[in-house]
């Protein structure tokens, strides 16, 4: 079984279906996540995986640039997204019985005129 977190409130924000997804091994899902983001920046989409008494652990990034990136134990073949303004999907390939956890989509926003502010 596969669950992803409701709703982040603010202006900048991200968004996913709040039922959970069941699925058998072997298959593929698609987690489905939406950002909305207040001012017209760079966008950091991140994915999370959190397993049962434990702390999230980090998956990938992708960036409006088209960056992207994966954590070594999450390999772009079976995990991975693309931003589609508004939504960065996650799609899971190959399902193993220890991909069964609570996926996060996470947003960061990096504005340069706040930077030269500092």
């Amino acid at each position: 079984m596969f669950s992803s977190s409701p709703e982040c409130k603010g202006e900048d924000r991200v968004t996913q279906p709040p039922e959970d997804v069941i699925a058998t091994e072997g298959e593929t899902v698609t987690l489905g996540c939406t950002f909305e983001t207040s001012v017209s920046t760079t966008a950091y989409l991140f994915w999370y995986k959190q397993e049962v008494n434990d702390f999230p652990v980090y998956i990938l990034r992708r960036d409006t640039f088209g960056t992207e990136d994966n954590a070594a134990d999450f390999p772009k073949e079976r995990f991975n997204a693309a931003i589609n303004k508004p939504s960065v999907p996650l799609k899971i390939q190959k399902l193993q019985l220890s991909d069964s956890a609570v996926y996060y989509c996470a947003l960061s926003l990096y504005s340069e005129s706040a930077l030269a502010q500092l």
